[in-house]
């Protein structure tokens, strides 16, 4: 690729007076009308990019620079904007008075259970409280019982600090927990003791970051811990520096130079890298190449001398995720040949992964978590979107299923001692609680439940199915109250993600409620590019066939207007990250079948997108510009390059923070420019940028409260939705 500026400094846009963006609240006060007062504006300086002998002009480029000062001022000049029209929504005051009610008035809930030196430990949301807390508790049936290990809000008052992942040593007694700041996910590692919850030894830096991400494993002797390394400044370049992720090891009590390095030069240079502790004092090193779903397995076997790591599995072995036993084993998760999964297990006394042994088949569902305690196994498998929980005999290997509530999803499976289970399960009327998965026993809930103000006794979930532009079924989930009418009146949202191979399970949401009471109908559809049929339907929605994502996803919009749910001025659609990407693909090839779009954190510009550090990473997922036939492809959907001068787009809201290492925040700049000047006159198209957040992950309570009530009243507003009439 080749770039050929034709200016280099764009003219400073010219800022609006606080007059005009007064006169501009009348953007929001109707159904049709649109922007009373000019957009900040924002310059076209042509830059001419060349792939393949294609030239490709480029008028925002210039947009990319967040440090220019030309860039500051018309980022501040949108915000402004946004907020001034944000605010003065007709009873948004409501809107947020009452989510914030239901998000603060709800029981704490625990999530990222881990049991070490016979306590579990637990991150604990705790409304009002900013950010969530480490804390140990005796057991899931005693939380009053619980400790606090670290809480972040006695860091930074603000919701700040928040914490990225913890992992307690072998012996229970220390803790390494990775830190980070205004959602950045840019942490370094510190050691507290459990007991006391005082900070001890030295702060490892550099460990996590949001394209590798970060991990710790424990030595078996809890005197140290092996973790992920990104390089420091002078080893590499600059460009560099979020790249070429190794393993290091850290003896405590020892300065950071005399840190050894174990494993890693081999790894690729958009490695993302877990890390596993054996009870033996084995280590699993999962090294996943970039985000399209290859990896290879490293393992450091458990002895004397001189430690040797070698490589358990290659990306074309399509062995996925692995968990140590306490019977000698290592259990795997793998695909080959089994595209919704099987689970194998190898000896690690000698871990060839040619002698595996099949211990739970590949089923009808997709197999997503794994946890093994004493001479049981757990395994959670997705039929669709909904799970399915599956308990193998490690003796016998005779498996039986788990009866779990309709329509719900296992999160996580935690092993505890002497062979008892947990299951985290929520739906989208049941919030999260972990259950005690006993040998031959139903499911029985522990007192780690959310209790939650929101209400849906009144609320039902329907499984419809859409069909595809080349007749795939694409399953959707409805939620709305009962007795709904499909008359095409009823304000809709059609949510979406696809891609990554995550998928869209069964999820419960306490802020969902604010739209079912404005007689909202609220839609989750299953896209392929996700993982809820197996490696096959995320196959069919990545790289070269990314298109198959965007053609689900109209197929899921006319599926609701046919039945009667919305007509396209009351359908608004909403997706972030990946979603994003979704979202500026179908506003902008299907404007007219939509009446607003909120997106978050999204990307557009397919061409340039790997230019960031994360956007290497994503490569694996998408594609490439260096190759033709992705670079055709990626040109064909590229949101930002399909944006046409004089058509009707839906009204937009794009929501980003200036700390997101995932998705560079200049996506989201330049998409909302072209857009504007496409249509100047139409529709409102708002760009909100947030200082305090990142790509969502690590924010505080009450910036979630924040985009919440924003998102929530733009669409709201955009619908015809009167929310003072309730």
């Amino acid at each position: 690729m080749t770039s050929t500026p034709r200016r280099h400094r764009p003219a400073a846009p010219r800022r609006p007076s606080l007059s005009a963006l007064l006169l501009g609240l009348a953007l929001l006060g109707g159904a049709q009308q649109a922007l009373a007062q000019p957009y900040p504006a924002a310059a076209r300086q042509p830059v001419v990019n060349s792939y393949h002998g294609i030239q490709v002009s480029d008028d925002y480029q210039w947009l990319e620079d967040a440090s220019q000062p030309a860039v500051k001022t018309w980022l501040a000049a949108q915000n402004q904007l946004s907020r001034a029209a944000l605010d003065a929504v007709p009873g948004r005051e409501r809107v947020q008075q009452r989510i914030t009610e239901l998000v603060t008035a709800r029981s704490s809930s625990y999530y990222a259970l881990r049991r070490q030196g016979g306590q579990l430990f637990a991150i604990k949301s705790q409304p009002p409280k900013q950010q969530a807390l480490l804390v140990t508790l005796p057991s899931p049936d005693r939380p009053g019982d619980e400790r606090v290990v670290l809480d972040p809000n006695l860091l930074a008052a603000d919701g700040s600090i928040s914490i990225d992942f913890y992992v307690p040593s072998p012996d229970g007694k220390l803790v390494a927990v990775s830190l980070s700041e205004k959602g950045s996910e840019d942490g370094s590692v510190h050691v507290f003791e459990v007991a006391s919850g005082k900070q001890i030894d030295v702060v490892v830096p550099r460990v996590q970051y949001p394209t590798g991400g970060g991990s710790v494993a424990w030595a078996a002797d809890s005197k140290g811990f092996f973790y992920t390394r990104y390089p420091a400044p002078g080893e590499r370049g600059d460009a560099d520096l979020h790249f070429y992720q190794q393993v290091w090891f850290h003896q405590l009590g020892q300065p950071l130079s005399k840190d050894r390095y174990a494993v890693g030069r081999e790894f690729p240079r958009i490695a993302e890298t877990q890390l596993a502790s054996g009870p033996g004092g084995e280590v699993l090193a999962t090294v996943q190449n970039g985000d399209g779903g290859e990896v290879a397995l490293y393992l450091l076997r458990a002895g004397k001398g001189a430690q040797k790591w070698t490589r358990l599995a290659a990306f074309a072995d399509e062995a996925k995720q692995g968990w140590f036993g306490s019977d000698g084993h290592l259990y795997l998760l793998s695909r080959k040949q089994a595209p919704k999964g099987q689970v194998l297990r190898v000896a690690l006394k000698n871990p060839q992964l040619a002698r595996a042994q099949l211990v739970l088949p590949e089923g009808e569902g997709t197999i997503q978590h794994v946890a093994i305690s004493g001479q049981r196994l757990l395994a959670s498998a997705l039929l669709g979107g909904p799970s399915q929980l599956t308990e193998v005999d490690l003796k016998t290997l005779k498996a039986q299923t788990i009866a779990l509530p309709p329509v719900s999803s296992v999160d996580d499976i935690v092993a505890m001692a002497d062979g008892e289970l947990l299951a985290s399960v929520q739906s989208y009327t049941e919030p999260p609680a972990w259950y005690r998965a006993a040998a031959g026993q139903p499911l029985a809930k522990t007192a780690l439940a959310l209790k939650s103000v929101a209400d849906y006794s009144d609320t039902e979930v329907l499984r419809e199915f859409a069909v595809s532009k080349d007749g795939t079924r694409v399953p959707l989930n409805i939620i709305r109250r009962k007795g709904t009418q499909l008359n095409g009146q009823n304000p809709t949202i059609l949510y979406g993600y696809g891609g990554y191979s995550v998928s869209q399970t069964p999820g419960f949401s306490t802020t969902r409620r604010v739209w079912l009471d404005h007689g909202g109908v609220y839609v989750i559809a299953n896209l392929r590019g996700g993982g809820e049929y197996g490696e096959t339907w995320h196959s069919a929605g990545n790289l070269t066939r990314k298109q198959n994502v965007f053609d689900d996803f109209i197929a899921a919009a006319e599926h609701l207007i046919a039945r009667g749910y919305a007509t396209p001025e009351k359908l608004a659609i909403q997706g972030g990250s990946n979603g994003g990407l979704l979202m500026g693909a179908a506003l902008t090839q299907r404007p007219e079948l939509f009446r607003a779009v909120h997106a978050a954190v999204g990307i557009y510009d397919m061409l340039r997108i790997e230019l960031d550090p994360n956007g290497a990473f994503n490569v694996t997922e998408f594609g490439t510009v260096k190759d033709r036939a992705q670079f055709d492809a990626l040109y064909a959907y590229s949101p930002f390059h399909k944006v046409k001068d004089g058509t009707a787009y839906p009204a937009v809201l794009m929501t980003t923070g200036d700390n997101d290492g995932r998705v560079n925040p200049a996506q989201s700049r330049k998409m909302i420019a072209r857009l504007q000047a496409a249509n100047p006159n139409g529709r409102p198209i708002l760009l909100r940028t947030s200082a305090a957040s990142g790509h969502g992950i690590g924010s505080s309570l009450s910036e979630t409260i924040k985009e919440r009530t924003d998102t929530f009243s733009f669409l709201f507003q955009q619908l015809g939705v009167d929310l003072n009439a309730r």
